[in-house]
């Protein structure tokens, strides 16, 4: 036995705290996190365990095969991410910068220009929420799934992501673009 607790996962031995008003419903492998903002569920896979005691929630692995130990921290880790999503949510900020670049929502889709001569039409799923700013130029993307946020703007970023001699394009808001000189920059 000691020699499991030695080869298991660091991340995965830490406790998920539960803040106030997150409950957590165990039944066999099947979990659901319920929230102020909503709920999520997962399906754990065969040989994690998850127990829940003094508001902690308590993942363990009940081999240690290589692929129960490669699981063990990533469960950890997405059961930390489901309590932080459903009691305070996350969010991903873009911004659109060319002339003439500009992004709208109608309905449930969200309008790029981005210097085509048609306009890119991104339909919004269900679980997110996006915010344009007055200036039309900053994207706000918001949910209670971490991994659907930021699926959701990769996949707006790739529309048309940043170029490298004017930074015409798509990018997460602080992101870097390395610029390159062009033909006459000697």
């Amino acid at each position: 036995m000691s020699n499991a607790v030695e080869r298991s996962s660091r991340v995965g031995r830490s406790p998920v705290a539960l803040i106030e008003g997150v409950t957590v419903e165990i039944s066999g492998q099947d979990m659901k996190v319920t929230g102020p903002k909503g709920s999520l569920e997962i399906t754990v896979v065969e040989g994690i365990s998850v127990a829940q005691e003094d508001g902690k929630l308590l993942v363990s692995a009940s081999d240690s095969d290589r692929r129960t130990r490669g699981l063990h921290g990533m469960t950890r880790s997405l059961l930390q991410n489901m309590v932080d999503g459903v009691s305070k949510g996350f969010q991903k900020d873009l911004e659109v910068k060319g002339v003439g670049y500009r992004a709208q929502v109608k309905g449930t889709d969200l309008v790029l220009y981005l210097g085509r001569s048609h306009e890119d039409v991104f339909n919004i799923p269900a679980g997110i929420k996006i915010e344009v700013g007055k200036d039309q130029r900053n994207i706000s993307i918001t949910g209670i799934d971490r991994q659907l946020v930021g699926e959701v703007a990769a996949s707006i970023r790739a529309l048309r992501p940043p170029e490298p001699y004017k930074g015409k394009g798509v990018r997460y808001v602080g992101e870097y673009v390395r610029m390159k000189e062009g033909k006459a920059g000697k």
